[in-house]
């Protein structure tokens, strides 16, 4: 679709992906039709496959949902949908988000310095 969002995958979000691809096909194949559900939705996208992650300096830090997995994304200043961090929250639903918020967290101001250079 010409309208879809633009989304972009940070290096070991893609790499992760891309490992799932052996690993697990059905597990890939759902979370990339969950990205491809994002970029034609946008940050409109809500529950159950999307859903505000709480406890982050960033305001509109959300989650990608797909069976266990998370990916943790923001869209940024030019309407692009940053995947962040992903992971899968099985046997700790709820300490996995600490760290994983921490790093998406620091990944985005890596992104927006590096936007504020170009």
């Amino acid at each position: 679709m010409e309208d879809d969002w633009d989304i972009r995958l940070w290096p070991d979000v893609e790499a992760q992906i891309l490992a799932l691809t052996d690993s697990d096909p059905d597990l890939c194949d759902e979370i990339t039709a969950r990205i491809d559900m994002l970029a034609e939705h946008g940050p409109a996208l809500g529950r159950p496959i999307v859903d505000r992650v709480k406890g982050s300096s960033i305001h509109n830090l959300k989650e990608l949902r797909a069976d266990s997995m998370r990916i943790l994304f923001v869209f940024d200043q030019r309407s692009r949908g940053i995947l962040l961090v992903m992971g899968d929250k099985r046997g700790d639903w709820k300490g996995w988000y600490s760290p994983a918020i921490k790093t998406a967290e620091e990944r985005f101001h890596e992104w927006q310095r590096s936007e504020d250079d170009d």
